[in-house]
């Protein structure tokens, strides 16, 4: 394991994902590039429910999140989110990355777009930013 997969151990992934395929895809690559805590839920609700029952523990600091799901978009999963935490890290899966759609998710300071279709340097790259905010922020506490 390189040094940059080994600084990724300490990254906390929450996967919401309707596409089983997918899912069971990107938590194969999150585990091929060091990610050991890795959590799922194949829709919004069930994603804020989870985050919601962590009663302020730490368990989660990134939320990796399809665009395009049934009932509740991943839009409106970051709108959620950040009304309770507004650092948390938020990177939108999609298709989606026309102009709006873009400027929409901005609004709502998601922290960075992977379109699908995606490779493991795509994720990686996006973790490495995730890692640096992560840091950061205990810098920050200390």
């Amino acid at each position: 394991m390189s040094a940059s997969q080994k600084s990724f151990d300490r990254i906390k992934v929450l996967v919401v994902e309707d596409d089983q395929n997918t899912m069971l895809l990107i938590k194969r690559m999150l585990l091929d590039l060091g990610v050991v805590n890795i959590f799922t839920s194949d829709n919004g609700a069930d994603a804020l429910h989870l985050l919601g029952s962590f009663d302020g523990q730490d368990l989660v600091n990134v939320v990796l999140c399809d665009w395009k799901m049934p009932h509740m978009t991943g839009l409106d999963v970051l709108k959620q989110i950040r009304t309770c935490d507004p650092d948390m890290p938020f990177l939108m899966i999609t298709g989606n990355a026309d102009v709006d759609s873009v400027i929409e998710a901005k609004a709502y300071s998601v922290t960075g777009y992977i379109k699908k279709p995606f490779s493991m340097e795509v994720l990686r790259k996006k973790l490495r930013i995730v890692q640096r905010m992560l840091d950061a922020k205990e810098s920050n506490a200390a």
